[in-house]
């Protein structure tokens, strides 16, 4: 078999329509800043990837990061554990966080898509799992009342059994008149959490908390600053909701640290800051070593794939950042992600969109 070497990595800056803009209460995403990650190989396998900015302001650095990167790889074995110790070595002095993480983590997707697509096998099967349906949230944003009861009922009407909403709304009365008319709407049977995106102190989470745990939250997200362990933990030992975090920590490192720090009863690291794939499957053995339940952060498509071979599975966000610009974007029946039998990760670029959204 002709070993696999990386030849070279294009990367495209596209600006993706929302159907609905991510309102939080520290801020709104209007579009889907993406840069798109081709990691082509000497037999003809292409891998891809992409990678979300959070604000176009980001794209070209993001985008130019990979091009650099891309350097460092070239001609090298599409050997995921090899390129990301090479990463490693190499950004040591810089520091592998922020744009660097996220750019490396980009090539990291794409090198397993194309390692997976190279032996014609998903990628849940290269990592030695079985495809199977995979039980997700339908994350909602800051709504406000009539269109988060709107969305509730379409949720529902598809099948999930879970729904996130964005709180943190000027006070804790509208934050109960919110989640109370979502409950009211899908009902006990179907799964609530509550996500506050960092916009609260210590002190003023854990009054909400227990004002709102009247609703029977699933959990609580980032009710305070995320790099505050401490303080998650303050938080955690007051209330009865469990805590989630996870979706900000840049590598597995992080994560340990929060883990240790007793900050959450639950993890949701997000497959881009957590390091790709490989960060991921680290992250995935930390969890399994404390019993903590493991969900997604974004990243729908290769997420999917990384959760049917996590030990502690929870669940999956269903946030679709990516599929205007996909040719066949992840399938869900029932509230379940629905795994293909295609190679690799399964994601395949519609051109014409991506020329239409090029930056």
């Amino acid at each position: 078999m002709t070993e696999l070497l990386v030849t070279c990595i294009d990367a495209r800056a596209v600006n993706v329509p929302l159907e609905y803009p991510v309102r939080t209460s520290v801020g709104t995403v209007d579009t889907a800043p993406l840069v798109l990650i081709d990691l082509q190989t000497n037999t003809g396998v292409v891998g891809r990837s992409y990678l979300f900015t959070y604000t176009p302001l980001a794209l070209q650095a993001t985008r130019q990061m990979v091009l650099a990167l891309s350097g460092i790889v070239k001609g090298k074995p599409v050997a995921p554990f090899e390129l990301d110790r090479l990463f490693r070595s190499r950004l040591r002095l810089l520091g592998a966080t922020g744009i660097a993480l996220m750019a490396c983590a980009g090539i990291d997707m794409a090198a397993w898509d194309a390692l997976a697509s190279s032996r014609e096998l998903p990628l849940v099967e290269l990592l030695g799992g079985a495809r199977r349906p995979i039980p997700a949230y339908d994350s909602h944003s800051m709504d406000g009342e009539a269109l988060g009861v709107k969305r509730a009922s379409m949720s529902v009407k598809q099948g999930f059994k879970a729904i996130k909403t964005k709180i943190g709304y000027s006070t804790v009365e509208e934050d109960a008149r919110i989640l109370g008319a979502l409950r009211q709407t899908i009902g006990n049977e179907v799964s609530l959490m509550a996500d506050f995106n960092q916009g609260l102190t210590v002190p003023e989470a854990i009054r909400r908390i227990r004002i709102l745990e009247q609703f029977g939250l699933g959990w609580v997200e980032e009710p305070t600053a995320q790099e505050n362990y401490a303080g998650h933990a303050n938080i955690r030992a007051q209330v009865s909701t469990p805590i989630q975090m996870g979706e900000n920590w840049c590598g597995p490192d992080e994560m340990a640290k929060a883990l240790a720090s007793g900050a959450c009863d639950l993890a949701m690291p997000d497959a881009m800051k957590i390091g790709g794939v490989t960060g991921w499957l680290k992250a995935a053995a930390l969890a399994e070593a404390r019993g903590i339940p493991m969900s997604s952060h974004i990243f729908q498509e290769v997420s999917a794939h990384l959760l049917a071979v996590t030990p502690t599975a929870h669940w999956l966000e269903r946030m679709d950042l990516a599929g205007p610009i996909l040719a066949r974007p992840l399938a869900f029946a029932d509230g379940c992600a629905q795994l293909s039998d295609e190679p690799g990760t399964g994601l395949a670029w519609n051109e014409d969109a991506v020329t239409q959204f090029a930056v």
